[in-house]
Order: structure tokens, then C-alpha cells, then sequence
């Protein structure tokens, strides 16, 4: 697996400046909440400079009564506060072959923090959503011009839409990450949060909630973000919604070395988008043989499970193949081999590390 820039900041790998995106080296997993100044950032315009007191959030569409909520009104509703994995549609796409456009993330553009906020239900039950209504479009602060030859002329805001169903369903308002304010670069002073799905539907810096009853056909929702579902012999395109299942080893890590007949602790975390990881498999021969991982504490919704498993590494000098797989209440098991009608996302096939047995 290549190794790339190693240029750090506070720690996180800059994957770029402008827009600022930073990954968790992912070697650095040590516990089930990732630190927030661990935590992987993904922006796609500047980060929007927001004064809290001058901030509102309009609900409007298709509901019957619209309204605008400020921050203090919002935070002195009924609030919840739970442990969310969040993982970006492109993490590990620096490892595709060929070689593709895109933030060249490794294994770290993932991580779970407890977010606290505003069950999205409430809001929509104050506003009083129409029964036509089948749409909750999510719009933030940040905008800006693209320069895909496909995009809107002008400037484009980041906005994704969710069903009214999937929105009434454990979305959170979060105002907290990790029991502190929302840092800037994680959505200040309000993102959304939308368990199970991958990161981009847990819009940033929110300002707008549209009820719609017609399919939102935004640019980050039909020409980017999303993938060729096929049926039959005809593809269409869909937009990226659920986390797919997915085992990651933390260490060893690509190109480490380890003793030659020696107990060498292999750990990680597995995850899933509906469901629960119900077993992580190993194999250090290249996938010839496969071993039950320990999964580690309780299983918990929308969240990764942390594993390990004791290898006895082989006697005699060389390389050696790692490879973890995981297996979900559903019955899903990662694929072997990628799927290339998921574009630059969704990339959950199997990935081997290689080490060095000295």
C-alpha cells in the first residue's frame, strides 16, 4: 500500500490546504471515541466564519408552519447525545488501481465522537410537514465555484437531501462533539448528523432544512456523491447513502516490521451501516487461511467495534500478508474485489497490509 505525504498538522496527515482536508494516521487508534483533535476534516469550500449569536436555521418546503430558530432556542430543546461513526465516501481511495481523482485519502478519514444536539423530529413536528412531503433537504453555509465542467455556473452551496422517512430516524442537530462546542472545521455552530450513512449527508454548518415532495437533484446529490446502481441491463445513478460493511487493521501497519516467532497483537475496528458487526476474520496468509478476531467491548448502533487478534508470526525472515474481513448481523461480508460501478466511493473491498518479519 503507498504511503504519501506525511506532512502533519496537529498530528493529522494534510491531504490539502485549500480546501483543508486532514486524516487521522490511522495507526494512532487507541480507544472507541476518537479524539476531537484527532478527528479526521473533509471541507470542500472555506470554512464558513460564523458569530453564533447572529446565526439562524430556516425550516421551510413543503410544511405548514416555517419557522427560524436562532441557537439559544435551539440548544434549550430537548437534546440527546450519542456515539456516531462518521466516515467519508472516498476513505481509502488512495489504494484504488488505477490511480483516480480525489482526495487521496489512506485509512484515517473515519472516526466515532459522542455528538450531542436536536433530534431533526422535532423541528420537523414543530413545522408541521405536509403529507405530500417526501424529501428533507439538508443546506450548509459552505460555498463556493467548482471547477467540474458538468457544475452550475457560479457559486454551488453543499446541501444533500435524505428521505422524510431516513429523516425522522435518529438524525441529530449536533451543537457538541465530545461534550465541547463544535470545533469550526467540524460544523460550527450546528452540522447535521445522520447515523449509519456516509459523512456527507451530515451536513455542515447548517443554515436551511427544505421539505420538498420532488427528488433533490443537486449536484452533490446526482453528479458527485454518487455511484451506478445497476437493474437488469440498464445503470442508473444513485446517490451514496449507507455506510457499507468494512474491517480496517490499525497495527501492524503497512511496511512495520515484527519479530520472527513472537505473539504480535493485530488490532482494529470493523463497521457497518444497518446492522452490527457480528464477527472480524484474519488471515496472515495471504487469504489462503482465515482466524476469528476478539471483538472488544459492547456492540453499539452506528458505531465501529474495536478488535484484536494474537498472531504468531512465522519463524523464518520474509513478508507476510494481513488481511481482516468482517461479517455483519446482516450476514454482509466484505467483497474481495472492488466493485467499479462505485466510482471513487464506497471502497470496502478487502486490503492486505504488508509486512516485514525479521
Amino acid at each position: 500500500m503507498p504511503k504519501e505525504s506525511t506532512l502533519l498538522r496537529d498530528g493529522k496527515i494534510v491531504r490539502s490546504e485549500d480546501p483543508l482536508n486532514l486524516e487521522m494516521p490511522f495507526e494512532t487508534l487507541d480507544g472507541f471515541i476518537t479524539p476531537t483533535k484527532s478527528f479526521y476534516v473533509r471541507t470542500h469550500f472555506p470554512i464558513p466564519k460564523i458569530d453564533k449569536s447572529k446565526w439562524r436555521l430556516r425550516v421551510e418546503g413543503e410544511v405548514e408552519r416555517p419557522f427560524e430558530t436562532n441557537y439559544d432556542e435551539l440548544i434549550n430543546l430537548e437534546s440527546e447525545k450519542i456515539p456516531v461513526t462518521l466516515e467519508c465516501a472516498g476513505n481509502q481511495r488512495n489504494f484504488l488501481e488505477p490511480k483516480v481523482k480525489g482526495v487521496q485519502w489512506e485509512l484515517g478519514a473515519v472516526g466515532t465522537a459522542e455528538w450531542t444536539g436536536v433530534p431533526l423530529s422535532i423541528l420537523l413536528d414543530r413545522a408541521g410537514v405536509k403529507p405530500r412531503a417526501r424529501e428533507v433537504i439538508l443546506e450548509g453555509a459552505d460555498h463556493g465555484k467548482l471547477e467540474d465542467p458538468k457544475s452550475p455556473a457560479g457559486e454551488v452551496k453543499f446541501a444533500r437531501s435524505i428521505s422524510l422517512e431516513r429523516a425522522r430516524k435518529n438524525v441529530l442537530l449536533a451543537y457538541k462533539m465530545n461534550d465541547v462546542d463544535l470545533p469550526a472545521e467540524h460544523g460550527f455552530p450546528v452540522r447535521a448528523i445522520v447515523p449509519g450513512w456516509y459523512a456527507v449527508a451530515s451536513i455542515k454548518w447548517l443554515q436551511c432544512i427544505i421539505v420538498t415532495n420532488e427528488p433533490f437533484n443537486g449536484y452533490y446529490q446526482t453528479l458527485d456523491y454518487a455511484f451506478w446502481k445497476r437493474r437488469g441491463d440498464n445503470a442508473e445513478l444513485v446517490p451514496i447513502s449507507e455506510m457499507q460493511i468494512k474491517a480496517e487493521i490499525a497495527r501492524p501497519s503497512e511496511g512495520e516490521t515484527v519479530p520472527a516467532n513472537s505473539n504480535v497483537r493485530v488490532h482494529g475496528t470493523a463497521w457497518t451501516g444497518d446492522g452490527a458487526i457480528k464477527k472480524v476474520e484474519i488471515s496472515s496468509d495471504d487469504g489462503a487461511t482465515w482466524n476469528e478476531a476478539k471483538l472488544l467491548g459492547e456492540s453499539k448502533p452506528n458505531t465501529w467495534r474495536l478488535w484484536e487478534f494474537s498472531w504468531r508470526t512465522p519463524n523464518r525472515p520474509g513478508k507476510a500478508t494481513l488481511i481482516a474481513r468482517a461479517t455483519d448481523s446482516k450476514g454482509r461480508t466484505q467483497p474481495m474485489e472492488r466493485d467499479p460501478d462505485r466510482g471513487t466511493y464506497m471502497i470496502n473491498h478487502l486490503l492486505p497490509i504488508t509486512v516485514e518479519v525479521r
